[in-house]
């Protein structure tokens, strides 16, 4: 069962907030979406992309206003789960920035440009260039323009 926030106290008493169930319904209608399109496809395996990553994370937060540990916990209930194929370095990567403070993009971006032979990664923002050194990237912090 996916819950977001399960790394909250829980106990049996108490009022729901309403958000809570708006993004209880969001986070089941996409994974939902995902392992339904994939069963009445005859699917096995359903691809999930970084770029669709990317958008996911980013609507939560920035649409629903979820706290980056409830998005961290639907992006990993959703590449662990046995029929979902993703990125998983990747993936790992922009979840320990997000984790840190940072953007998930800026991970997967820094990722996949040490991937494809990029030495370093260089932005105009200080907590990305440190959240990226502390995965073990190099980084360049360019001056404000």
């Amino acid at each position: 069962m996916l819950v977001p926030w399960r790394d909250e106290p829980q106990n049996n008493d108490g009022t729901v907030d309403p958000n809570r169930l708006i993004i209880l319904i969001k986070f089941y209608q996409v994974i939902n979406a995902i392992f339904v399109s994939s069963w009445h496809s005859g699917s096995e395996i359903v691809a999930v992309t970084l770029p669709a990553l990317c958008e996911f994370v980013w609507v939560l937060a920035r649409g629903y206003r979820r706290e980056a540990r409830e998005i961290i916990g639907a992006i990993r209930h959703l590449v662990d789960s046995a029929t979902v194929s993703a990125d998983r370095p990747a993936v790992d990567v922009g979840l320990a920035v997000m984790a840190g403070g940072g953007d998930f993009a800026d991970g997967v971006i820094a990722f996949e440009g040490r991937r494809l032979g990029g030495t370093f990664f260089a932005s105009f923002d200080r907590t990305a260039t440190e959240l990226i050194a502390a995965t073990g990237g190099e980084t360049h912090l360019l001056p404000d323009p």
